[in-house]
Protein backbone atom coordinates (compact mmCIF):
# COMPACT_ATOMS: atom_id res chain seq x y z
CA UNK A 1 0.00 0.00 0.00
CA UNK A 2 1.22 3.51 -0.81
CA UNK A 3 0.70 6.69 1.23
CA UNK A 4 -2.68 7.48 -0.35
CA UNK A 5 -3.91 3.95 0.37
CA UNK A 6 -2.93 4.24 4.04
CA UNK A 7 -4.60 7.66 4.32
CA UNK A 8 -7.77 6.23 2.82
CA UNK A 9 -7.59 3.40 5.37
CA UNK A 10 -7.25 5.93 8.20
CA UNK A 11 -10.22 7.89 6.89
CA UNK A 12 -12.35 4.75 6.97
CA UNK A 13 -11.23 3.94 10.50
CA UNK A 14 -11.91 7.52 11.66
CA UNK A 15 -15.45 7.28 10.30
CA UNK A 16 -15.98 4.03 12.20
CA UNK A 17 -14.56 5.52 15.39
CA UNK A 18 -16.81 8.57 15.07
CA UNK A 19 -19.87 6.38 14.56
CA UNK A 20 -19.00 4.27 17.61
CA UNK A 21 -18.34 7.37 19.73
CA UNK A 22 -21.77 8.73 18.90
CA UNK A 23 -23.35 5.37 19.77
CA UNK A 24 -21.53 5.56 23.10
CA UNK A 25 -22.76 9.13 23.58
CA UNK A 26 -26.35 8.03 22.94
CA UNK A 27 -25.96 5.32 25.59
CA UNK A 28 -24.57 7.96 27.98
CA UNK A 29 -27.66 10.12 27.40
CA UNK A 30 -29.90 7.20 28.34
CA UNK A 31 -27.78 6.50 31.44
CA UNK A 32 -27.98 10.17 32.39
CA UNK A 33 -31.78 10.03 32.24
CA UNK A 34 -31.82 6.98 34.52
CA UNK A 35 -29.39 8.63 36.96
CA UNK A 36 -31.57 11.74 37.21
CA UNK A 37 -34.61 9.62 38.03
CA UNK A 38 -32.66 7.81 40.75
CA UNK A 39 -30.84 10.95 42.02
CA UNK A 40 -27.43 9.46 41.23
CA UNK A 41 -24.34 11.57 40.45
CA UNK A 42 -23.17 11.84 36.85
CA UNK A 43 -19.58 11.27 37.95
CA UNK A 44 -18.96 7.70 39.11
CA UNK A 45 -15.29 7.53 40.06
CA UNK A 46 -15.32 3.78 40.65
CA UNK A 47 -16.99 3.05 37.30
CA UNK A 48 -14.65 5.34 35.34
CA UNK A 49 -11.60 3.83 37.07
CA UNK A 50 -12.84 0.33 36.20
CA UNK A 51 -13.26 1.29 32.53
CA UNK A 52 -9.79 2.80 32.19
CA UNK A 53 -8.14 -0.06 34.10
CA UNK A 54 -9.88 -2.68 31.98
CA UNK A 55 -9.02 -1.01 28.68
CA UNK A 56 -5.41 -0.37 29.70
CA UNK A 57 -5.03 -4.05 30.59
CA UNK A 58 -6.67 -5.17 27.32
CA UNK A 59 -4.55 -2.83 25.19
CA UNK A 60 -2.33 -4.82 22.83
CA UNK A 61 -0.58 -1.76 21.36
CA UNK A 62 1.05 -0.13 19.58
CA UNK A 63 -0.65 2.71 21.50
CA UNK A 64 1.05 3.02 24.93
CA UNK A 65 -1.16 2.63 28.01
CA UNK A 66 -0.73 6.30 28.92
CA UNK A 67 -2.16 7.34 25.54
CA UNK A 68 -5.13 5.00 25.99
CA UNK A 69 -5.82 6.53 29.40
CA UNK A 70 -5.58 10.08 28.01
CA UNK A 71 -7.94 9.33 25.10
CA UNK A 72 -10.52 7.65 27.30
CA UNK A 73 -10.33 10.41 29.88
CA UNK A 74 -11.70 12.81 27.27
CA UNK A 75 -14.24 10.30 25.96
CA UNK A 76 -15.54 9.77 29.50
CA UNK A 77 -15.53 13.52 30.14
CA UNK A 78 -17.50 14.31 26.98
CA UNK A 79 -20.06 11.55 27.63
CA UNK A 80 -20.37 12.58 31.29
CA UNK A 81 -21.13 16.15 30.20
CA UNK A 82 -24.02 14.82 28.09
CA UNK A 83 -25.46 13.09 31.17
CA UNK A 84 -25.25 16.27 33.24
CA UNK A 85 -22.78 19.18 33.40
CA UNK A 86 -20.18 18.65 36.15
CA UNK A 87 -18.79 21.55 38.20
CA UNK A 88 -15.32 21.23 39.72
CA UNK A 89 -13.74 23.71 42.11
CA UNK A 90 -9.97 24.09 42.28
CA UNK A 91 -7.30 26.26 43.87
CA UNK A 92 -7.06 29.07 41.33
CA UNK A 93 -6.52 31.07 39.37
CA UNK A 94 -6.74 29.32 36.03
CA UNK A 95 -3.58 27.75 34.53
CA UNK A 96 -2.14 26.85 37.95
CA UNK A 97 -0.86 23.33 38.53
CA UNK A 98 -4.08 22.54 40.41
CA UNK A 99 -6.08 23.62 37.36
CA UNK A 100 -3.84 21.44 35.19
CA UNK A 101 -4.38 18.45 37.51
CA UNK A 102 -8.15 19.02 37.44
CA UNK A 103 -8.16 19.02 33.64
CA UNK A 104 -6.07 15.87 33.65
CA UNK A 105 -8.48 14.12 36.02
CA UNK A 106 -11.92 15.31 34.85
CA UNK A 107 -11.21 16.22 31.21
CA UNK A 108 -12.37 19.13 29.09
CA UNK A 109 -16.08 18.33 29.50
CA UNK A 110 -16.30 19.66 33.07
CA UNK A 111 -16.92 23.25 34.14
CA UNK A 112 -14.08 24.56 36.31
CA UNK A 113 -14.59 27.10 39.09
CA UNK A 114 -11.44 28.71 40.55
CA UNK A 115 -11.26 29.46 44.29
CA UNK A 116 -8.96 31.86 46.11
CA UNK A 117 -7.77 29.37 48.73
CA UNK A 118 -7.81 25.71 49.67
CA UNK A 119 -10.30 26.52 52.43
CA UNK A 120 -12.60 28.09 49.83
CA UNK A 121 -12.51 24.90 47.74
CA UNK A 122 -13.66 22.92 50.78
CA UNK A 123 -16.43 25.44 51.49
CA UNK A 124 -17.63 25.42 47.89
CA UNK A 125 -17.98 21.63 48.07
CA UNK A 126 -19.57 21.64 51.53
CA UNK A 127 -22.19 24.22 50.49
CA UNK A 128 -22.89 22.48 47.15
CA UNK A 129 -21.67 25.41 45.08
CA UNK A 130 -19.63 22.84 43.13
CA UNK A 131 -20.01 19.06 42.97
CA UNK A 132 -16.33 18.25 43.43
CA UNK A 133 -13.15 20.03 44.39
CA UNK A 134 -9.47 19.40 43.75
CA UNK A 135 -6.85 20.36 46.35
CA UNK A 136 -3.11 19.63 46.67
CA UNK A 137 -2.18 17.40 49.60
CA UNK A 138 1.53 16.64 49.20
CA UNK A 139 4.54 17.36 47.00
CA UNK A 140 7.46 15.00 46.54
CA UNK A 141 9.90 17.88 47.11
CA UNK A 142 8.14 20.20 49.56
CA UNK A 143 6.20 17.60 51.59
CA UNK A 144 2.65 17.76 52.98
CA UNK A 145 0.25 20.64 52.30
CA UNK A 146 -0.74 21.30 55.89
CA UNK A 147 -3.73 23.52 55.09
CA UNK A 148 -5.39 20.61 53.30
CA UNK A 149 -4.69 18.22 56.18
CA UNK A 150 -6.09 20.70 58.71
CA UNK A 151 -9.30 21.21 56.70
CA UNK A 152 -9.82 17.43 56.43
CA UNK A 153 -10.00 17.25 60.23
CA UNK A 154 -13.14 19.40 60.47
CA UNK A 155 -14.72 19.17 57.02
CA UNK A 156 -17.73 17.03 56.12
CA UNK A 157 -16.34 16.59 52.59
CA UNK A 158 -15.23 13.09 51.60
CA UNK A 159 -12.19 12.09 49.58
CA UNK A 160 -13.55 10.71 46.30
CA UNK A 161 -10.38 10.33 44.26
CA UNK A 162 -6.78 11.33 43.79
CA UNK A 163 -4.57 12.60 40.99
CA UNK A 164 -0.83 12.86 40.52
CA UNK A 165 0.79 15.56 38.39
CA UNK A 166 4.41 15.63 37.33
CA UNK A 167 5.37 19.24 38.02
CA UNK A 168 7.52 20.71 35.25
CA UNK A 169 8.61 24.32 35.61
CA UNK A 170 9.39 26.55 32.63
CA UNK A 171 11.05 29.95 32.37
CA UNK A 172 8.38 31.93 30.53
CA UNK A 173 9.29 35.32 29.11
CA UNK A 174 9.09 37.51 26.01
CA UNK A 175 12.82 38.16 26.34
CA UNK A 176 14.96 36.54 23.66
CA UNK A 177 18.09 36.10 25.79
CA UNK A 178 18.71 35.42 29.46
CA UNK A 179 20.74 38.63 29.64
CA UNK A 180 17.57 40.68 28.96
CA UNK A 181 15.81 39.39 32.11
CA UNK A 182 15.87 41.78 35.08
CA UNK A 183 13.35 40.07 37.42
CA UNK A 184 12.04 36.54 37.96
CA UNK A 185 8.57 36.03 39.42
CA UNK A 186 6.76 32.95 40.69
CA UNK A 187 4.81 31.39 43.52
CA UNK A 188 7.12 30.59 46.49
CA UNK A 189 7.07 26.87 45.65
CA UNK A 190 7.98 27.58 42.03
CA UNK A 191 11.00 29.60 43.11
CA UNK A 192 12.00 26.96 45.66
CA UNK A 193 11.79 24.15 43.09
CA UNK A 194 14.14 26.02 40.71
CA UNK A 195 16.57 27.53 43.22
CA UNK A 196 19.59 25.65 41.87
CA UNK A 197 18.90 26.51 38.22
CA UNK A 198 18.42 30.19 39.06
CA UNK A 199 21.68 30.31 41.04
CA UNK A 200 23.57 28.81 38.11
CA UNK A 201 21.94 30.63 35.20
CA UNK A 202 20.59 33.92 36.61
CA UNK A 203 22.75 34.46 39.73
CA UNK A 204 22.46 38.26 39.76
CA UNK A 205 18.78 38.54 38.83
CA UNK A 206 16.44 39.22 41.77
CA UNK A 207 13.42 37.02 42.41
CA UNK A 208 10.02 38.04 43.72
CA UNK A 209 7.16 35.94 45.12
CA UNK A 210 3.64 36.17 43.67
CA UNK A 211 0.32 34.81 44.87
CA UNK A 212 0.27 32.26 42.04
CA UNK A 213 2.27 31.16 39.03
CA UNK A 214 -0.53 32.52 36.84
CA UNK A 215 -0.10 36.01 38.33
CA UNK A 216 3.62 35.81 37.55
CA UNK A 217 3.02 34.89 33.90
CA UNK A 218 0.46 37.68 33.52
CA UNK A 219 3.13 40.20 34.53
CA UNK A 220 5.71 38.58 32.26
CA UNK A 221 3.28 38.94 29.35
CA UNK A 222 3.28 42.71 29.81
CA UNK A 223 7.01 43.31 30.40
CA UNK A 224 9.82 41.85 28.29
CA UNK A 225 12.33 42.22 31.14
CA UNK A 226 10.31 39.94 33.46
CA UNK A 227 10.41 36.16 33.46
CA UNK A 228 7.95 33.87 35.21
CA UNK A 229 8.46 30.33 36.48
CA UNK A 230 5.26 28.44 35.72
CA UNK A 231 3.62 25.62 33.79
CA UNK A 232 3.44 25.14 30.05
CA UNK A 233 -0.35 25.56 30.35
CA UNK A 234 0.12 29.06 31.80
CA UNK A 235 2.46 29.99 28.98
CA UNK A 236 -0.05 28.86 26.37
CA UNK A 237 -2.93 30.68 28.09
CA UNK A 238 -1.08 34.03 28.34
CA UNK A 239 0.84 33.52 25.08
CA UNK A 240 4.26 33.77 26.74
CA UNK A 241 6.89 31.44 25.24
CA UNK A 242 9.27 29.27 27.23
CA UNK A 243 12.81 30.62 26.89
CA UNK A 244 14.09 27.66 28.93
CA UNK A 245 11.87 24.57 29.46
CA UNK A 246 12.13 22.09 32.34
CA UNK A 247 14.21 24.17 34.76
CA UNK A 248 13.07 22.37 37.94
CA UNK A 249 15.98 21.11 40.06
CA UNK A 250 14.32 17.75 40.71
CA UNK A 251 13.18 16.06 37.47
CA UNK A 252 11.01 13.68 39.54
CA UNK A 253 9.01 16.45 41.23
CA UNK A 254 5.33 15.47 41.53
CA UNK A 255 2.29 16.67 43.44
CA UNK A 256 -0.57 14.56 44.73
CA UNK A 257 -4.07 16.05 44.68
CA UNK A 258 -7.26 14.92 46.39
CA UNK A 259 -10.72 14.99 44.80
CA UNK A 260 -13.27 15.93 47.46
CA UNK A 261 -17.05 15.61 47.23
CA UNK A 262 -20.17 14.89 49.24
CA UNK A 263 -20.98 11.29 48.26
CA UNK A 264 -19.04 8.11 49.05
CA UNK A 265 -17.48 6.15 46.19
CA UNK A 266 -18.03 2.42 45.69
CA UNK A 267 -15.24 -0.17 45.35
CA UNK A 268 -13.22 -0.37 42.15
CA UNK A 269 -10.48 -2.73 41.03
CA UNK A 270 -7.82 -0.94 43.11
CA UNK A 271 -8.69 1.38 45.99
CA UNK A 272 -7.22 3.44 48.79
CA UNK A 273 -8.79 4.45 52.09
CA UNK A 274 -7.75 7.51 54.07
CA UNK A 275 -8.42 7.87 57.80
CA UNK A 276 -7.37 10.12 60.66
CA UNK A 277 -7.30 9.34 64.34
CA UNK A 278 -6.22 10.64 67.72
CA UNK A 279 -4.59 8.34 70.25
CA UNK A 280 -3.60 8.25 73.89
CA UNK A 281 -0.18 9.67 74.71
CA UNK A 282 1.26 6.47 76.17
CA UNK A 283 3.80 3.79 75.12
CA UNK A 284 2.57 1.36 72.48
CA UNK A 285 -0.52 3.35 71.45
CA UNK A 286 0.47 3.68 67.79
CA UNK A 287 1.52 0.03 67.59
CA UNK A 288 -1.83 -1.18 68.99
CA UNK A 289 -3.75 0.96 66.50
CA UNK A 290 -1.74 -0.16 63.46
CA UNK A 291 -1.47 -3.83 64.44
CA UNK A 292 -4.87 -4.82 62.94
CA UNK A 293 -3.65 -3.62 59.53
CA UNK A 294 -0.60 -5.89 59.66
CA UNK A 295 -2.58 -8.87 60.97
CA UNK A 296 -5.02 -8.61 58.05
CA UNK A 297 -2.35 -7.98 55.40
CA UNK A 298 -3.47 -4.42 54.65
CA UNK A 299 -0.66 -2.33 53.16
CA UNK A 300 -0.05 1.10 54.74
CA UNK A 301 0.97 3.68 52.13
CA UNK A 302 1.37 6.86 54.16
CA UNK A 303 1.44 8.03 57.78
CA UNK A 304 1.47 11.76 58.55
CA UNK A 305 1.09 13.54 61.88
CA UNK A 306 -0.38 17.00 62.52
CA UNK A 307 -0.71 18.91 65.78
CA UNK A 308 -4.18 18.72 67.31
CA UNK A 309 -5.09 22.41 67.37
CA UNK A 310 -7.52 22.04 70.26
CA UNK A 311 -4.94 20.69 72.74
CA UNK A 312 -1.21 21.53 72.80
CA UNK A 313 1.38 18.75 72.32
CA UNK A 314 -1.18 16.26 71.06
CA UNK A 315 -1.29 15.00 67.50
CA UNK A 316 -3.69 13.70 64.87
CA UNK A 317 -2.43 10.89 62.62
CA UNK A 318 -3.35 10.63 58.93
CA UNK A 319 -3.08 7.17 57.38
CA UNK A 320 -3.56 5.99 53.79
CA UNK A 321 -3.81 2.26 53.12
CA UNK A 322 -4.80 -0.07 50.30
CA UNK A 323 -8.38 -1.33 50.23
CA UNK A 324 -11.97 -0.09 50.37
CA UNK A 325 -13.97 0.50 53.56
CA UNK A 326 -16.91 -1.57 52.23
CA UNK A 327 -14.88 -4.76 51.85
CA UNK A 328 -15.09 -7.22 54.81
CA UNK A 329 -11.37 -7.18 55.60
CA UNK A 330 -11.11 -3.39 55.75
CA UNK A 331 -14.43 -3.00 57.57
CA UNK A 332 -13.28 -5.45 60.27
CA UNK A 333 -9.95 -3.64 60.68
CA UNK A 334 -11.61 -0.23 60.99
CA UNK A 335 -14.10 -1.57 63.52
CA UNK A 336 -11.26 -2.92 65.65
CA UNK A 337 -9.17 0.23 65.31
CA UNK A 338 -12.13 2.39 66.33
CA UNK A 339 -12.05 0.81 69.78
CA UNK A 340 -8.36 1.59 70.22
CA UNK A 341 -8.40 5.29 69.33
CA UNK A 342 -9.69 8.37 71.09
CA UNK A 343 -11.20 9.51 67.80
CA UNK A 344 -11.43 7.89 64.35
CA UNK A 345 -12.63 9.56 61.15
CA UNK A 346 -12.87 7.81 57.80
CA UNK A 347 -12.00 10.45 55.22
CA UNK A 348 -13.02 8.32 52.24
CA UNK A 349 -12.36 5.28 50.06
CA UNK A 350 -11.57 5.96 46.41
CA UNK A 351 -9.87 4.56 43.29
CA UNK A 352 -6.08 4.72 43.51
CA UNK A 353 -4.48 6.86 40.83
Amino acid sequence: MNLDDWRSRINDLDNQILNLLNQRAEAALQIGDLKRRQDLPSYAADREAEIVTRLSAANAGPLPAESVRAVWREILSACRALERPLTVGFLGPRTTFTHQAALQHFGAGATYVPARSIADVFEDVEHARVEYGLVPVENSTEGAVNITLDRLIDSDALICGEAYLNVTQHLLTRARELSEIKLVLSHPQGLAQCRGWLAQNLPDVPTQETTSTAAAVEQAAADVTIAAIASELAGEFFNVPALRPRIEDNPHNATRFLVIGRRPVGPSARDKTSILFAMRNEPGSLYRILEPFARRGLNLIKIESRPARRRPWEFVMFVDFEGHRDTPTVAAALNEIGGRTLFLKILGSYPAA
